[in-house]
């Protein structure tokens, strides 16, 4: 896994990847905005009460509240996002990595759009249905990270996979390296959340997610 997250890392020398990073930090700030602003009309345009200090109290709740759902929702909403440049990110790291291999035929875009889609409405359910445990204090960023981690990797490692084997190879992939597959997107989980880092780390982890999938794959046809 860390080998993998290494050369994730790395394949931001490749010269082709920058181009593709400029457009994934873009979309990326546009998510953030566009979560920042769109959650916070929506608190702010609603009014608790009218007079005084309650009224103040509930402005100030109200700007966490954008920044704590706004985090929340962030890892997801970009994730989807990515999605959508998967095979240009993909084709970048094997043209570098795995020369040998045949140009794969990526799905098409509304394909692609519908399953970022899905993926998103699943993440938000789940993750409103995880807000009570925030009544668990400290144990709440175990739950969010394992439970963010696993969608996420699952996500990523789904759309290199169909790039190129069956469903049904790809889920013997992911379910005979789950635990591996579920550390890395812990990981990445953990990524997203920090500041900055969140920009470049989609195109890190669809990286990591190829080198993982080619090990996979060579070792079961090996």
């Amino acid at each position: 896994m860390l080998k993998a997250l290494s050369k994730g890392v790395s394949q931001l020398n490749d010269k082709s990847t920058r181009q593709i990073l400029w457009l994934c930090i873009v979309a990326a700030v546009v998510v953030f905005i566009g979560l920042w602003s769109g959650i916070g009309y929506t608190l702010a345009s609603t009014s608790f009460f009218r007079w005084g200090w309650l009224e103040n109290a509930t402005d100030l709740l109200g700007g966490l509240a954008t920044g704590v759902i706004t985090w929340f929702l962030f890892p997801g909403v970009v994730t989807a996002i990515i999605g959508l440049f998967m095979d240009q990110i993909a084709d970048c790291v094997e043209a570098r990595h795995y020369p040998e291999l045949p140009k794969a035929k990526g799905p098409p875009f509304a394909e692609s759009m519908m399953a970022s889609l899905k993926f998103l409405s699943i993440y938000v359910v789940i993750n409103l249905c995880m807000l009570p445990f925030l009544l668990l204090g400290p144990l709440y960023p175990l739950i969010f990270y394992t439970a963010n981690g696993y969608l996420i990797s699952r996500e990523y490692f789904e759309l290199a996979a169909h790039r190129r084997v069956s469903a049904r190879d790809a889920r013997t992939l992911r379910k005979s390296n789950q635990w591996q597959l579920l550390l890395l997107g812990i990981a990445i989980a953990f990524l997203l959340t920090v500041p900055i880092v969140n920009l470049i780390t989609p195109v890190i982890a669809v990286a990591a997610i190829i080198h993982l999938f080619q090990a996979w794959r060579g070792d079961k046809t090996g």
